[in-house]
């Protein structure tokens, strides 16, 4: 019988690769299934309702064949609905992925900051409650692009995405104001860090931009505990959609 710990990871399609990539680093000893529901992929065209009853019900399907001991959703306009009941029908852990504005507002030295995310992520009330508890005293600009993690997906699988088209949905992210301008920007959806290299390349100026994907992996293992064996465990993926593309799970 295997002593490995499993971990599900969740997302609407390739984006929660780079929080895997981050888990991976620190329990490289644990079993992992990355989940993409890119059936439905992008979930920002769900009514909130549907969307949680969708993650229910694919989560709770993978979990009859896949028992895992903790399950990770990496997906910001996943994570601001379904948290309280997904953790109210399972017992195991259940870590979010939610907008880091806390860091961000910490980070700031402009009190100038930017959070870009789906338009679902930046009209949730939970992205509100956090700017009102953690952002005080920060102007917080939000940007709900509507096509940026498609953009990133399409750059993933290999395909080509303009430099222009990027640049267009990261400008409302940068701002001035009386002799103030944008510092940090948040990037408040796990496909966007797939860009990241790109999107610094194109920014009008230099900011700090905030992965949460290294703070998710802390949070995994303070729920689960540090690696427990010397030897890596396995990893698969399955895509709602059909032909996962293996690949990028190891190159992950």
């Amino acid at each position: 019988m295997s002593t490995r710990q499993k971990i599900l990871v969740f997302d609407s399609g390739l984006g929660g690769l780079t929080v895997f990539r981050e888990i991976r680093k620190v329990r490289p000893d644990a079993d992992y299934l990355y989940l993409g529901d890119d059936a439905l992929f992008p979930y920002g065209a769900l009514a909130p309702e549907a969307l949680v009853a969708r993650v229910e019900a694919v989560i709770g399907d993978a979990l009859a064949d896949f028992p895992a001991d903790a399950i990770v959703i990496a997906c910001n306009t996943a994570s601001t609905l379904v948290l309280p009941p997904l953790r109210a029908r399972h017992a195991m852990p259940i870590v979010g992925t939610v907008p880091a504005i806390k860091p961000a507002a910490a980070a700031t030295r402009s009190r100038m900051i930017s959070v870009l995310a789906t338009p679902g992520t930046v009209s949730r009330d939970y992205t509100a409650e956090l700017i009102r508890d953690f952002a005080q005293g920060v102007a917080v600009t939000l940007v709900g692009s509507r096509a940026l993690a498609g953009l990133a997906e399409r750059a993933l699988r290999g395909e080509a995405v303009p430099d222009e088209a990027l640049a267009g949905e990261i400008a409302p992210c940068f701002v001035e104001a009386e002799g103030r301008r944008t510092d940090v920007v948040v990037l408040a959806c796990t496909h966007y860090p797939l860009l990241l290299d790109r999107l610094g390349a194109l920014a009008p100026w230099p900011v700090q931009w905030i992965d949460p994907a290294p703070a998710i992996a802390r949070r995994v293992v303070q729920v689960l505990g540090e690696s427990s064996l010397d030897n890596p465990g396995s990893a698969r993926m399955v895509m709602t959609a059909g032909n996962p593309p293996e690949a990028l799970l190891d190159a992950a």
